[in-house]
């Protein structure tokens, strides 16, 4: 299999929100996402307004790409709790530091998309968003470690 490189470019940056990362509590916590105003025009959100929630693609740009390996380690650094694979969590010490996160839509104005519960920091480069749609949450129901719903117990 041969690697190629991938370039992106941000469509925006996370505003407001939290500055530091931690891991719990991101509900209600507010946040803008300004889209480029070089690249697009408001004509890029028509009809977004429409929706409830968004899944915002974005790059945890804080972490050091040194730091980030594949190997196996408890979620969050805790040592009670057995290795995972880096496939098997969802934190920001990723291959290509990428982050996913379904998010509300309060407003839209222009290119300026007002959200609440993104988990994603004050400045972090947006790298796509897209509407959710119910059709794409999943038709059978959702299982997962007991860890894992642990872990989440106070992300939201």
């Amino acid at each position: 299999m041969a690697t190629e490189s991938v370039t992106l470019r941000p469509v925006g940056h996370v505003v407001g929100g939290r500055r530091e990362m931690y891991e719990d509590n991101w509900r209600d916590v507010r946040a803008v996402i300004q889209l480029d105003g070089e690249s697009f025009t408001a004509s890029a959100v028509l009809g977004l307004e429409h929706f409830s929630h968004l899944e915002v693609v974005f790059l945890f740009d804080r972490i050091d790409p040194a730091k980030v390996n594949s190997r196996p380690r408890p979620p969050r650094g805790n040592p009670s709790a057995a290795p995972v694979g880096v496939f098997a969590h969802r934190g920001p010490y990723r291959p290509n530091r990428l982050g996913i996160s379904r998010c509300r839509l309060l407003t839209v104005d222009g290119l300026t998309l007002h959200v609440a519960d993104l988990d994603a920091l004050s400045g972090s480069p947006v790298l796509d968003v897209k509407p959710y749609l119910a059709e794409f949450a999943p038709r059978q129901p959702v299982v997962q470690p007991p860890w894992a719903t642990e872990l989440m117990s106070h992300y939201y």
